[in-house]
């Protein structure tokens, strides 16, 4: 399957919304405007939740894995959100990769033309927004760089190979260092689970990975826009690494919208919609959205492991019984993406078209 016969859907072309911000306007120009949002500003209190943290180390000592195993089942199933320390990937390599980035969206306009999403072949890598379906849909305040990194055979020839250096390096080592990771929390999970091990690795072991760079500038008025809709990732499991000290991303916790603050150089792991299916919805996929803030930009960097584009995936036979019957379709990723992609972002109404 050559990459350029892997179309998983199209997404309109939009304006830079770095370049608009960077007019300075006073007030959300109209298609920003965002009225059926849930408020962003909720109160600053302390009292809020905060995200579990699990510690990979800890997950691998003898003294420390079975309690340690538990919380990580406990958040899965609880939070579907929690932030990972003690990782194991470099901190110097987690630097280059943060300041490359930037780099890449600190660009001159017509250098980013270079990586623009293409108009009308139904391009969805590179600069641009994903799922806009329609010329009156409602944007985000954000732009985003999105990249299939793995398999190597599925990258664009006009984008990952002629990344910048020494981005395009770093992002190789990132890319292979976080597939390991992933595969790590996987097993775990599995474990957690009392799932066949083989159960969660025939699925995700050779999986596409892709890659989204997000960038939000400062808005004149954050309360009336955002920078990324409500929704719940149609992958399996999402590594998102925060660039800079802004807060913004909020998950949705028993009605209650609740920031996440990013502890310095963890990431914060979520569980998609495919793992939420492959789990028999044991593990849940949770709704999470990205403010805006008018005085400062930030920026992120997500990583999404999904199944493998061959094969197709659906509830662990060794998570389903008598008593515990399929609730979800099996379904071939590569119609999965495309059913996925062919709709504006909303909710977990998705996941929702699977069940049995």
């Amino acid at each position: 399957m050559e990459a350029e016969k892997t179309r998983f859907g199209s997404s309109l072309p939009v304006p830079c919304v770095q370049e608009l911000a960077k007019d300075k306007p006073n007030a959300v120009p109209p298609r920003y405007l965002r009225p059926d949002q849930d408020p962003p500003f909720i109160s600053n209190s302390t009292s809020l939740p905060q995200l579990p943290v699990i510690d990979m180390h800890l997950l691998f000592s003898p003294d420390f894995m079975d309690s340690e195993l538990q919380k990580l089942h406990f958040a899965s199933k609880e939070w579907g959100f929690f932030q990972l320390i003690n990782h194991g990937v470099s901190s110097s390599l987690l630097e280059k990769v943060k300041s490359g980035i930037q780099q890449l969206f600190n660009m001159e306009m017509e250098e980013k033309k270079k990586y623009w999403q293409g108009e009308g072949d139904g391009e969805m890598e590179g600069f641009g927004q994903t799922s806009v379906v329609s010329e009156d849909q409602k944007l985000d305040w954000g732009d985003m760089f999105a990249l299939i990194t793995l398999p190597t055979y599925l990258r664009k020839p006009h984008l990952f190979p002629r990344l910048p250096l020494p981005l395009r390096d770093n992002l190789e080592a990132y890319s292979t260092e976080l597939k390991d990771l992933a595969m790590k929390i996987l097993d775990q999970m599995a474990k957690a689970l009392r799932m066949e091990n083989s159960d969660m690795r025939c699925i995700f072991e050779e999986g596409m990975q892709t890659m989204r760079m997000n960038y939000y500038p400062p808005c004149p008025q954050p309360e009336l826009a955002i920078g990324l809709n409500a929704h719940s990732d149609a992958t399996g499991l999402t590594i998102l690494l925060q660039l800079n000290e802004t807060e913004g991303l909020q998950i949705r916790k028993d009605g209650m919208w609740i920031p996440v603050k990013p502890l310095p150089n963890a990431f914060t792991v979520n569980i998609g919609d495919i793992l939420e299916i492959v789990t028999n919805g044991i593990y849940r996929s949770i709704e999470h959205r990205a403010t805006v803030n008018s005085e400062k930009e930030r920026l992120s960097i997500a990583t999404f492991l999904s199944s493998k584009l061959e094969g197709d995936f659906g509830p662990a036979p060794s998570l389903v019984n008598a008593d515990s019957p399929a609730l979800f379709k099996r379904i071939g990723l590569l119609d999965y993406l495309k059913g996925h992609f062919s709709r504006k972002l909303d909710g977990k109404s998705y996941i929702d078209t699977m069940r049995i």
